[in-house]
């Protein structure tokens, strides 16, 4: 008897790891920006996209905050070039995160979208911090 796991048949594995590398492309998760927070490396920029007042209340520590409507062209070239910009958002009931990578991506600026936003982030066990940047 077949699953409905198998009803539509696995990709041939060189499509699958084209597929999964792709997907490594454009995201990264909570756990590998901790990690990367933790031992100080600085070829990223942390975004919380959501509202001030959202991210007043609670915020990835080191992340900056930047609502999506405010990415203009402008205002990305106050940052520092060369860097990977990682967003998030509340979480995966919410696209901001989406809408900035888009945003980002017209500018043509390397962005990654932190999958799983702060609802992801507090699942690993990880703490947030309140107040202002």
């Amino acid at each position: 008897m077949t699953s409905l796991i198998n009803e539509v048949p696995p990709a041939p594995s060189h499509i699958a790891r084209a597929h999964f590398d792709a997907l490594l492309a454009f995201e990264t998760d909570c756990w590998d920006t901790h990690a990367s927070l933790q031992s100080g490396a600085d070829d990223f920029i942390l975004l919380d996209v959501r509202s001030s007042a959202l991210y007043e209340e609670g915020h990835i520590e080191g992340a900056l905050n930047l609502p999506h409507g405010k990415m203009t062209e402008r205002r990305m070239a106050e940052y520092p070039t060369g860097k990977t910009f990682v967003v998030y958002c509340a979480g995966p009931h919410c696209n901001g995160a989406n809408k900035a990578a888009c945003r980002l991506s017209a500018l043509g600026l390397p962005v990654k979208l932190m999958i799983g936003g702060i609802t992801g982030w507090l699942d690993e066990g990880f703490t947030l911090v309140t107040g202002k940047e």
